[in-house]
């Protein structure tokens, strides 16, 4: 179970990487497009009709790469705790970047949540929170991307979810459908839960 100042680990890779892929600590730009592809597959074809909330948005790289692939939604709305992030997901995007704890606060209800890589750092009880936060707030699907483990690990740094932990989590929730992938970068999947 991850115990890391979430704050002071955002904050320091910052302040040695920049705005970059580097500076949200995602291993390299490569990984981070990898993993937004997998998100980009499971959103609509015509995005332009429906309204996205991007959940742990940091610079909101994930608008950028849709405006790149000519995906843009009908509204975006970046969601991330760290204040810095926010003024820089706001000046880089134009859009609107709220500054919220997404395990604790409510939520602007959207038609879908997603988020890449802001599941990796907390504990397993905050990234059931956040899970069912996003997930409650969006009226078609939270899509998600995450660490992966087919047995539980310990890390004091990093959450590694089981398939065990999100089938029991959409049970909880009830859970029309729940799709998965994998294979596309090790120790790594994207699960999308749709209502």
């Amino acid at each position: 179970m991850p115990k890391i100042d979430n704050e002071k680990f955002y904050s320091s890779a910052i302040e040695m990487y920049g705005e970059s892929a580097r500076g949200v600590n995602w291993a390299s730009v490569e990984n981070q497009r990898v993993r937004f592809a997998e998100i980009l597959k499971l959103l609509p074809e015509e995005l332009s009709s429906y309204t996205l909330g991007d959940a742990g948005c940091g610079f909101a790289d994930f608008y950028r790469y849709l405006e790149k692939k000519k995906r843009r939604p009908k509204e975006y709305l970046g969601i991330d705790i760290h204040k810095d992030m926010c003024a820089i997901a706001s000046q880089k995007s134009g859009e609107e970047i709220l500054s919220a704890d997404i395990c604790r606060d409510a939520l602007p209800v959207k038609d879908f949540y997603i988020c890449s890589g802001a599941l990796n750092v907390l504990t397993s009880f905050e990234t059931q929170l956040f899970i069912r936060n996003c997930f409650n707030s969006s009226k078609v699907a939270f899509i998600f991307n995450a660490l992966y483990s087919e047995k539980p690990i310990q890390s004091e740094t990093y959450n590694y979810l089981t398939k065990e932990d999100i089938e029991k989590l959409a049970k909880e929730l009830s859970i029309s459908e729940v799709r998965y992938s994998q294979g596309y970068l090790e120790s790594d999947i994207t699960v999308s839960f749709f209502r």
